[in-house]
């Protein structure tokens, strides 16, 4: 035998790297480019002469940027992976963030959110996922992305204070280019680093197979699992909008509100601990309908429980369990459906009304007000739940072939 590591102590490590640097990175990413918003949304509106309204809807640029971009952006990872995505993904986000920080005026706001749109799809979650599907093994895939969701999901929750310090001993301004000089001088050059080359991704794809997106755009499966994830996200994003104003126009004090969503937080932790607890026992599949039916359940039952503080906490908390079971099942399942060779791809185009479904119902959840936006988010639910039952149903006869499938590609 020859010195060195072995094949699979070598992809071990592999893994634990690129968990260590996309848990980084994506905090940090998430952190600088959407955490800090809630954060200076007041003193930018003050500064800038504007209402808050106004400057809230520069996320709503982001979101429907990243809409735009995220198919050629998932092409480009299918055919060339990750690194100078991300790499470029990171610059760009870079520097958004600095032109976040000298605007004057809401044109200048909103170029610096179209910029950070295009930024997050190429150098967070969504890349990252593509990136890992491709360079772990099937059996260490779940735990991979599993890692990350949960490190950075509870480092941008925790890093609220420091966010808060910040901006009270620095000034909004000040606070945004200390974090784009962390994103310009961390996730740069790590992306460029530690992320696999072009020709490093594609010997690992020639390994793996993949239904063409053509094929995969004409299957009920693919169709319903878009439907599910669009639905749950949706509402999760409506909900976590209004939750606060809804709680004091409730009768709520202003403590117990704003406290309350860092249920949602604490779920989304809670929920992922217990995926790494149970491993392969319980079907992705499965878990996911059983967490949105929790979040569906804990959205229409919030309007009857009046002032109660615990069960308040319970139904919100609900939506965290769905928010977290949701980030994981989304990339797990599309690769189980579907294959590696063009998940980007896959990936990317359920993104897309994913992130207008983010835009457009908080929208209407304001329009529709108190407790009816809650029933509209917890019909929504419902609808994801439905659409996963009849995967479930598919999965349980899995030893069955499927009919009119073609051979996998290479």
């Amino acid at each position: 035998m020859t010195a060195g590591c072995s094949p699979d102590r070598s992809a071990h490590a592999r893994r634990r790297l690129l968990v260590a640097v996309f848990s980084l990175t994506s905090t940090l990413g998430y952190v600088a480019m959407v955490q800090i918003l809630p954060v200076v949304l007041v003193p930018i509106a003050e500064d800038l002469g504007v209402s808050r309204t106004a400057v809230a809807a520069a996320s709503t640029v982001s979101t429907l940027v990243g809409a735009l971009v995220a198919v050629p952006v998932g092409r480009i990872l299918d055919r060339h992976g990750g690194r100078l995505v991300m790499t470029a993904g990171s610059v760009l986000g870079a520097t958004a963030v600095l032109l976040w920080s000298q605007v004057t005026s809401m044109p200048m706001l909103y170029a610096a959110f179209a910029m950070i749109g295009a930024a997050l799809v190429m150098s967070t979650y969504e890349s990252a996922f593509a990136v890992l599907v491709v360079a772990t093994e099937p059996g260490e895939r779940d735990q991979a992305i599993l890692a990350v969701t949960m490190i950075a999901g509870l480092a941008t929750y925790l890093v609220y204070p420091l966010l808060g310090w910040m901006n009270g001993a620095m000034g909004w301004r000040a606070t945004l280019m200390a974090l784009a000089a962390t994103l310009a001088v961390i996730s740069v050059p790590v992306h460029l680093w530690a992320v696999p080359s072009s020709r490093a991704h594609v010997t690992r794809v020639r390994e793996r197979e993949g239904y063409p997106i053509g094929f995969v755009l004409r299957r009920k499966r693919f169709w319903l699992l878009t439907v599910a994830f669009v639905a749950q996200a949706g509402a999760a994003s409506a909900f976590l909008l209004l939750v606060i104003t809804y709680l004091l126009d409730l009768g709520h004090s202003t403590v117990v509100a704003t406290s309350v969503p860092i249920a949602v937080g604490a779920l989304q932790i809670l929920s992922r601990l217990f995926l790494t607890t149970v491993g392969d026992r319980v079907p992705i599949a499965r878990a996911a309908a059983f967490a949105f039916a929790v979040q569906a359940a804990g959205l229409l039952l919030l309007p009857l429980v009046g002032l109660s503080l615990p069960l308040t906490l319970l139904c919100v908390a609900a939506v965290g369990l769905g928010q977290g079971i949701a980030v994981i099942a989304r990339p797990s399942m599309l690769a189980d459906s579907f294959g590696i060779l063009h998940f980007a791809s896959v990936l990317a185009v359920v993104s897309v009304p994913l992130a207008l479904a983010r835009a457009g119902l908080p929208l209407v959840a304001t329009w529709l007000g108190d407790w009816r936006f809650l029933v509209m988010c917890g019909v929504l639910t419902l609808v994801g739940v439905a659409a996963l039952l009849p995967i479930l149903a598919d999965d349980r006869r899995a030893d069955v072939p499927a009919p009119e499938a073609p051979e996998p590609a290479h």
